[in-house]
């Protein structure tokens, strides 16, 4: 059981509409890598990020926190609290997944 619900999301376009259709991200060695934004919303007034790589053969993707930095720019944040990251994917999973009500 998730502390978020699909009715709490708003689905935003912040990043998108701040950076395009992708970011680059550095890792913490420096690599640079680029990430395709699949998905933004917000819950409880806080925004996330769904963000993949663009050869999508792996369907993993990354979810991230989006934060306003002091200076009014976009950030975004590793979500270190590992429930806030499991209910924020498993809500993604969701509202991309949906379970089929049976017959």
């Amino acid at each position: 059981m998730t502390d978020f619900s699909a009715e709490q999301v708003v689905w935003t376009q912040v990043l998108k509409e701040a950076f395009g259709e992708s970011v680059e991200l550095q890792d913490e060695k420096g690599t640079t890598m680029v990430y395709d934004i699949a998905a933004e919303f917000e819950v409880n007034g806080q925004g996330y990020a769904i963000l993949v790589q663009p050869d999508r053969q792996n369907e993993e993707y990354e979810v991230l926190r989006i934060v306003t930095a002091d200076d009014g720019s976009l950030e975004l944040a590793t979500i270190d609290d590992d429930e806030e990251w499991e209910n924020v994917s498993e809500l993604y999973d969701e509202l991309t997944f949906p379970e089929e009500d049976e017959y």
